[in-house]
């Protein structure tokens, strides 16, 4: 019995110093609330996605092009099974793609009625800004771009604008890819 309680006070005793040694909980710091979204960049200009706008982002899948539709519809990609329509963002805003095709990638938007690729210039990944450093207005953009544009968040020296895919989802401009005839 004795070597069970020796035992015993022993892990009582490295409790009790563990205790002892251990530091305290950081002093709890005001955190600010953040705002998040995908970043990428389109016709010079940074901008940044809703979160729970983007479902995915892939990219640039192999496609085959469609006859009879908008120059800015690239074509259609079968991506896991689905078909994917692939949409240049650029060319429907009025401008084209830079830089090189490997940096390319495709956000893909998805809503109850929407299955749609949308070919950007690059991909930042997941941006964080806190969300009372929101301004309402954008800098200088495309007019193209402007519809779908809504206010900007700064980090430096780089103006991020928030492009609403929703707004763009939304625009019959956009939803009528069939060439008119």
């Amino acid at each position: 019995m004795s070597e069970q309680s020796s035992a015993f006070s022993a892990l009582v005793n490295l409790a009790s110093s563990c205790r002892a040694a251990a530091k305290g909980l950081p002093a709890q710091i005001d955190a600010r609330p953040q705002w998040s979204g995908i970043g990428f960049t389109l016709l010079g200009s940074h901008f940044v996605a809703p979160m729970d706008e983007v479902s995915e982002m892939l990219e640039v899948p192999h496609f085959t092009h469609l006859p009879g539709v908008q120059p800015w519809v690239r074509g259609v990609a079968n991506v896991r099974g689905r078909l994917l329509p692939l949409f240049d963002l650029a060319s429907f805003c009025g401008g084209r793609l830079v830089g090189g095709r490997k940096r390319r990638r495709v956000l893909v938007l998805e809503t109850e009625t929407l299955y749609t690729g949308l070919i950007v210039d690059q991909v930042f990944g997941m941006q964080h800004f806190p969300a009372d450093e929101f301004q309402p207005s954008n800098s200088d953009l495309v007019e193209g771009l402007q519809p779908y544009a809504q206010g900007s968040y700064s980090d430096g020296d780089d103006t991020w604008n928030v492009f609403r895919l929703s707004a763009l989802a939304q625009d019959q401009r956009f939803t009528d890819a069939a060439k008119d005839i």
